[in-house]
């Protein structure tokens, strides 16, 4: 779910910056509700990320752009983003009725805060380390204050 939500804004903020108009046609919501309800080995088809994708398109693209390696996108781990959204996340935690700051543990995060580099492996999929795991904070506090989300 975490690349559905993030990606086309991602996409949006970067492409429009630079004042391209760009499409991510597999990011349609009923392709990721279809998708999500396959079984794993449909999904992981001969053991390959998105080996579903590869199978439906061999015959419709080159080998080479079929079966390539899966290329993380977007990411950036540049400190003055890291920075940001660790800033962020400070006021994020600071705030008693942020719901997404009694979600984790805030000794864990400060720790990441003053040693982004210690996470050595990815959180979750390719592209989660330190800056999108704040990234990732601030996306659901935002969201839950958008919906007014109360915790039963």
């Amino acid at each position: 779910m975490y690349s559905f939500v993030t990606l086309p804004d991602r996409k949006d903020r970067m492409s429009m910056y630079s004042g391209l108009e760009v499409r991510v046609p597999f990011c349609d919501h009923r392709i990721v509700e279809y998708a999500y309800n396959m079984p794993w080995d449909m999904k992981a088809l001969h053991g390959r990320e998105k080996g579903i994708v590869r199978k439906a398109f061999e015959h419709e693209l080159p080998e080479e752009i079929v079966y390539r390696k899966k290329s993380p996108y977007p990411k950036t781990f540049h400190p003055v983003y890291t920075e940001l959204c660790a800033s962020y996340v400070r006021r994020i935690f600071a705030d008693e009725h942020s719901i997404a700051a009694t979600l984790f543990n805030h000794e864990t995060v400060q720790t990441l805060m003053q040693q982004p580099e210690s996470l050595t492996e990815p959180w979750y999929g390719q592209l989660m380390r330190t800056p999108q795991i704040f990234a990732y904070i601030v996306q659901l506090d935002r969201w839950f204050k958008q919906y007014k989300v109360r915790l039963a």
